[in-house]
């Protein structure tokens, strides 16, 4: 945090401009004239402030919500020949995903996507009473069993991706996950500080540019003052 804002708050906010346009720290410098470290110093501070907004507004789910897991990292490892495997039995990171019908977005990290990982955050965010859609992922089995009686799956392994007229899909996650790793990809994948830029784009989605610019100023106060 800071504790000496060294910029004016014109400056501030033409950087607050720049991160929400999404251009890198060593182009905005270039546009504002501002040293890229102090751009750098900014941006970090902007996406810690937004982690911490994120972790603190989410609130439990009602109404419908989508489940599915991904997986983050390189496509190569050193040391290992060939192509990286895809999905689940990747060495890649796994990250599981909420999204709200209509609403936003909460993602975690996560050591793996077994049953006994993916229920407890299931339970801990998704209020009984949610209509829940996944897939047949078998860490999604067993819902019924404590309490969630609407959970509706569709079976990706038959190329099954929407029940027709029903609503039963899970697009609006898997939506999420094509725009994370889109944006990611001009990062070079983010090796450093992964889960703050994954909670920057659960900030990010949906929102236009002047309602993230709008939104980060007013995070970004209450980010100073404490």
């Amino acid at each position: 945090m800071l504790k000496h804002k060294r910029l004016s708050t014109f400056k501030i906010k033409k950087i607050i401009s720049t991160f929400c346009a999404d251009i890198t720290a060593s182009r905005a410098a270039l546009l504002l004239g501002i040293n890229r470290n102090t751009i750098n110093k900014y941006y970090n501070e902007f996406r810690s402030a937004i982690y911490a907004h994120q972790m603190k507004e989410f609130e439990k789910i009602i109404g419908e919500a989508e489940v599915d897991e991904s997986y983050f990292g390189a496509k190569r490892k050193r040391g290992y020949r060939g192509k990286l495997k895809r999905g689940r039995g990747t060495i890649k990171q796994p990250v599981f995903g909420i999204f709200k019908r209509n609403g936003r977005v909460y993602t975690e990290l996560v050591p793996n996507c077994k049953k006994a990982t993916l229920q407890p955050i299931i339970r801990g965010k998704i209020d009984p009473s949610t209509v829940i859609y996944s897939d047949k992922w078998r860490g999604y089995d067993g819902l019924v069993d404590v309490g969630y009686d609407k959970h509706f799956r569709v079976n990706h392994g038959e190329n099954e991706f929407a029940k027709k007229g029903t609503g039963i899909h899970i697009n609006g996650i898997e939506n999420f996950w094509s725009f994370t790793k889109r944006r990611l990809a001009k990062f070079n994948g983010v090796k450093k500080n992964f889960e703050l830029h994954l909670k920057e784009c659960e900030w990010r989605y949906g929102k236009s540019f002047a309602a993230l610019r709008t939104d980060l100023w007013r995070i970004y106060k209450s980010y100073v003052r404490h």
